[in-house]
């Protein structure tokens, strides 16, 4: 079977490292590219860090440079929780600079996306701003757009604010904007990120899995260390779950839309389960996952990483 081609829309973070690792050695899917924006930690910061992960991994993927604040909003990262670099704690090889692309993460997804002959898979597992200005600026892309497998959102309650989830509620105007676009979205947030748990016994292992390995556990040690004794929370590598093992997951199709507006509540994914708002549906959310099943899947995942 020919692989997905995708693009990875990341900012990383520890999680997004894990993902991304994910997806380049996995044989079902061929990354494209990979963009950057502003969300965990600044835009220098996740752009430095995605060109050290490629570098550390030893693939040629290109690196774009995307939106350095959201659309509307000034930035609140979480450097808190990543540290002030995003991925501290271990010791990456000096980037590879030629793989930085001279375009933009839009223009360069605009170009890959209308020059494939094969659709083109979205992954963001960051805040939306560099896929919300590309359907904006480029529509004509959506032709070309297979799906866009994001992790974000939350059908209950979130982990930024009240009810809403981190990389929606660092600029909620940019999900609302890729909600509406009427491209085929999948939606893995935080109802079954934090079911996909990793638990200590595994944790303690991953360096004697290779490389990947041990970059996850140094990572995940330094920011996360309580988690190994409770089960390291998996978010971003959901996504690429999603799109690579669909039947670990439950879905719902239904209509979701973000508010922006409220006093309270801005960034909550507003997942309409019950059909209150009578919309059509515009996504598969995932609302439950087999958590045992995703540990066996996420194991074998890093084992077969380089």
């Amino acid at each position: 079977m020919k692989p997905i081609p995708v693009i990875i829309d990341t900012d990383p973070g520890i999680d997004d490292a894990v993902a991304i690792a994910l997806a380049l050695f996995s044989e079902e899917l061929d990354v494209k590219l990979i963009t950057t924006v502003a969300g965990n930690v600044g835009i220098d910061y996740t752009t430095l860090n995605a060109l050290r992960l490629v570098t550390y991994f030893r693939v040629d993927v290109p690196v774009a440079r995307g939106a350095s604040e959201p659309l509307l909003r000034p930035l609140e990262d979480a450097s808190a929780i990543h540290g002030k670099t995003g991925m501290e704690g271990f010791e990456f090889p000096e980037p590879n600079e030629s793989l930085l692309s001279s375009l933009n993460a839009v223009d360069a997804m605009r170009k890959l996306i209308l020059d494939s002959e094969e659709k083109i898979t979205l992954i963001p597992i960051g805040p939306l701003t560099n896929i919300a200005l590309l359907l904006k600026t480029y529509p004509e892309v959506k032709a070309n757009i297979d799906r866009i497998v994001m992790m974000g959102g939350s059908a209950s309650r979130g982990n930024k604010g009240v009810m809403s989830e981190f990389n929606i509620g660092v600029d909620p105007e940019a999900a609302k904007i890729v909600f509406h676009a009427g491209v085929p979205i999948v939606m893995a947030g935080l109802d079954v990120g934090l079911k996909a748990l990793v638990y200590p016994e595994d944790s303690v292992q991953l360096p004697a899995m290779g490389k990947t390995g041990t970059m996850i556990h140094d990572l995940f040690k330094r920011y996360r260390g309580g988690s190994f004794n409770t089960g390291l929370k998996m978010y971003d590598p959901c996504a690429v779950a999603c799109l690579l093992a669909p039947e670990l997951f439950t879905f719902a199709d239904t209509y979701v839309d973000v508010e922006v507006c409220g006093e309270l509540t801005s960034g909550c994914t507003v997942v309409d389960l019950k059909g209150y708002l009578h919309q059509d549906s515009n996504a598969s959310v995932a609302i439950d996952v087999d958590g045992e099943a995703f540990r066996k899947w996420f194991l074998d995942g890093i084992r077969r990483c380089v």
